[in-house]
């Protein structure tokens, strides 16, 4: 054997190299049929023993599946105990260990995608901040980032319906110039018909498959229980944490939503630890490889979810940097938002309850919903001529009740 050649055919292998033959034969003093021998050869003779059987072959699919619910090794022990296993708990508990080390391994090694391959979308959910004036807010941000270059687009909402998910892609296809050729989701009912789902095999929702296929990407579904497959977005979501230092430090929903669109331009500028490059550079790369956009008409047939506010416990809504009042019996309630020429359109279950035209001032009240605001408080007892007589003589005292 020659152990000589053996080896430089190993590492040119290795390397990826293909070899000259005839020049190499002259380098050893071989016939060149030898190093072609021993380059196609070597891979072949490394092949490694298969293992040997174990007791515990016939049961490794259940321990793997259960692992994946999961399952304490202990628990998959006993498990399986009634399904026949007559081993010890050692080689279990040997299994589960390498087993999971294995799995964790696959799921976080950082893969870098190819422009305009991939993007990763979730929600950062149910996030609680309060305004200077005590109010609570609970938000949710969509959040999508492309896979190459880290660039981010965020998007504060109120709710996490299909047409939000819709509204946040499109918006973010728009804001990248582009559309990525696969978008990385997990298991949420937006996109995954539940119903026709079995365990490991999810089924695509009609209505978002159809909408992929007119945007122009393909649907990938993390796997259950893999989280860490779409790690970037994951730190993503973390990174909204930063929205914490401004609680208390706002007044409206409006003023919160301009923050979010703030945060995300810091984002995009800020230098990434995965690349060491400011993703709004990397970008560059990036853009020319992503799908082109849809035709406009059909990205806007997708942007038609309403806004949506929800009735303060002073009966009002806030839209701009502004307050409307409503009837005190929406309190509570989700009202929809229409705006037409200089006129506020307020709406309860596609009922028009409330018009206002659009102001600067601060507070905006009609005398209707002052008389009722009133009534349900400290003037219950009194009558509505009563009522509408102290609104008329005391306004600037019920700006101050109500402010």
């Amino acid at each position: 054997m020659r152990k000589d050649i053996k080896e430089r055919m190993t590492l040119m292998k290795k390397d990826g190299i293909k070899p000259n033959y005839a020049e190499l034969a002259k380098q050893y003093g071989c016939d060149y049929r030898t190093v072609k021998k021993y380059f196609e050869t070597q891979e072949s003779e490394t092949i490694p023993r298969p293992p040997k059987p174990s007791i515990l072959d016939p049961y490794k699919t259940i321990v793997e599946d259960k692992l994946n619910v999961p399952c304490s090794a202990t628990a998959i022990y006993k498990f399986i105990q009634k399904k026949g296993y007559k081993g010890c708990y050692s080689v279990v508990k040997r299994y589960c260990n390498k087993y999971k080390v294995e799995q964790y391994q696959k799921a976080t090694i950082r893969f870098e995608t190819n422009p305009g391959l991939q993007a990763q979308v979730d929600w950062k959910e149910s996030k609680i901040l309060t305004n200077k004036n005590g109010e609570i807010f609970e938000i949710n941000i969509f959040l999508i980032i492309l896979g190459y270059s880290r660039l981010k687009y965020i998007e504060l909402t109120v709710d996490r319906k299909q047409s939000t998910v819709f509204q946040g892609l499109v918006n973010a296809f728009k804001f990248f110039g582009g559309v990525p050729k696969e978008i990385l989701f997990d298991n949420m009912k937006t996109v995954v018909d539940h119903s026709k789902s079995e365990y490991n095999k999810p089924v695509i929702n009609s209505t978002f498959y159809e909408f992929s296929k007119d945007m122009g990407f393909e649907v990938i579904l993390c796997r259950a229980f893999r989280p860490q497959t779409k790690g970037k977005v994951e730190n993503l979501a973390k990174i909204m944490d930063r929205l914490d230092a401004y609680n208390n430090e706002f007044e409206t929903l409006d003023e919160l939503d301009e923050i979010v669109r703030e945060l995300n331009i810091d984002l995009n500028n800020e230098v990434s630890q995965a690349t060491n490059e400011r993703p709004i550079e990397r970008f560059k790369k990036e853009k020319e490889h992503l799908n082109k956009l849809p035709r406009i008409d059909v990205l806007e047939g997708f942007i038609t979810k309403p806004i949506t506010r929800k009735v303060s416990k002073e009966s009002m809504i806030t839209f701009g940097k502004s307050k409307y009042s409503v009837h005190p019996k929406y309190i509570g309630k989700q009202v929809t938002l229409e705006v037409k020429a200089n006129t506020l359109y307020i709406y309860y279950s596609k009922e028009l309850v409330k018009t206002h035209i659009i102001s600067k001032e601060y507070l905006n009240y009609t005398k209707d919903d002052m008389i009722e605001i009133l009534k349900t408080d400290a003037f219950k007892h009194k009558d509505d001529k009563f009522i509408e007589d102290f609104i008329d003589e005391n306004m600037a005292i019920y700006d101050k009740l109500g402010g």
